[in-house]
């Protein structure tokens, strides 16, 4: 017999569903936990975001249905990423006495990224609820696809994401590519293998905005009227690579002796701060500085606006495994230039809502994007697809979908 579902505890240690996107360690995943738990609560069930306190424990009403606990775990502030499995037994203890607290209980937990699990898979086999794992990146997809002098993840995250895959009541992921990694260096079972792929907000983003936006995004960052933008958007951090923008940019520049104007959308990730310097340092070394705007960490109404006056949006991470950034920017109208690689190709349909990139040289990139600077039919064409495009992909089918998932493990 069914069990009517209630109230589910998702799970985000490392940072805060509610933290901007685009700052310190919040993304794509962040937007995806808020939006998923909103469409949850307009179905009647209840959820709790619980993610560790950087300053006092609090509990703050998100929406109707949905709550913010933030529980104390380790010293107060702001931990070092590589420091919070440190912290991951206080922060299990801490869920395992909410949970105990909480009228009606919890009818499973769902952890997302493996620091989450680590905390709480014992605390879901203590109370013998179902246990869900969203990993949103893979430590050996990204391991893959490093550049020159980055870090591999450790081996404990390794190791803890293959056992973490192998207690799990059932696995999300959001992409093709990633149920590969999963199966094949993650040894996941495929019987408990789904994919949901993410929403988007199509409302938000939309090409209606393009005018409006268009005037507000070139008052606020200087860009001459009818000068083409390109928008490069994320955390900065290596992995992402915004130094291979500026490096296309440039040579856009001087093959045309003239170049658009790059919007750079994000802030450093805690210890990339000194790679963020550089690409200052980098555009004014290639002599493009005058053609780069570094508008850090904006509001999701910002984004919109920037990714409507955009020309194209270029996705230059190494990998992603998804890419919500293409899919906003194709709900805009606006093409978008990604690297081939991870689940990029899911998130980008080549010739329908951009086009993918194989190489990882700069001049690869120019040529791309001058293609499309070229080619107004094409360019036209683009957006209209790519708006059709993320239309096929809505916050309400991933949490109807996710339900699906949900309703079955509590059968």
């Amino acid at each position: 017999m069914a069990v009517k579902l209630e109230r589910v505890a998702m799970v985000s240690m490392h940072t805060s569903p509610v933290a901007p996107a685009g700052s310190g360690d919040s993304g794509g995943m962040n937007i995806a936990i808020l939006s998923i738990a909103s469409e949850l609560a307009q179905r009647g069930i209840e959820v709790d975001l619980l993610s560790r306190s950087t300053g006092q424990p609090a509990v703050t009403a998100v929406a109707d249905g949905v709550t913010l606990r933030e529980l104390a775990a380790g010293e107060p502030g702001v931990l070092p990423k590589n420091r919070l499995g440190e912290v991951a037994d206080e922060f299990g203890e801490a869920v395992a006495d909410l949970a105990g607290r909480v009228e009606g209980r919890y009818d499973l937990i769902h952890a997302h990224y493996w620091l989450s699990g680590l905390a709480t898979l014992p605390v879901a086999l203590e109370l013998g609820l179902p246990f869900v794992q969203s990993f949103h990146t893979v430590a050996a997809m990204k391991n893959r696809a490093l550049g020159p002098g980055q870090p591999a993840e450790s081996e404990q995250r390794v190791r803890t994401e293959m056992y973490l895959a192998n207690q799990a009541s059932a696995i999300v992921a959001s992409s093709g590519a990633e149920v590969t990694a999963l199966i094949d260096d993650v040894r996941a079972p495929t019987d408990r293998l789904w994919v949901i792929p993410p929403g988007v907000d199509v409302d938000l983003f939309s090409p209606a905005r393009t005018t409006a936006a268009d005037r507000a995004v070139r008052a606020e960052l200087a860009i001459a009227p009818g000068r083409p933008i390109i928008a490069v958007v994320g955390r900065v951090q290596r992995f992402k690579d915004q130094e291979l923008a500026i490096r296309a940019l440039a040579e856009l520049h001087a093959m045309r002796g003239w170049a658009p104007v790059l919007v750079i959308a994000g802030e450093a990730t805690p210890g990339d701060e000194a790679y963020a310097a550089s690409l200052r340092t980098i555009a004014t070394e290639l002599g493009v500085r005058d053609n780069v705007r570094f508008a850090g960490a904006v509001s999701r109404e910002w984004l919109a606006n920037v990714l409507a006056a955009a020309t194209v949006t270029v996705v230059t991470s190494r990998s992603e495994t998804f890419g919500l950034v293409a899919l906003e920017s194709a709900a805009s109208g606006t093409p978008v230039v990604a690297f081939r690689g991870g689940g990029l190709v899911e998130s980008v349909s080549s010739g329908v809502s951009g086009l993918l990139v194989d190489s990882r040289e700069p001049r690869a990139w120019a040529l791309t994007i001058a293609r499309l600077f070229d080619d107004a039919a094409k360019l036209e064409s683009l957006s209209v697809s790519a708006r059709h495009y993320a239309e096929g992909f809505t916050w309400a089918s991933s949490a109807a979908a996710l339900i699906g998932v949900y309703a079955g493990l509590l059968s």
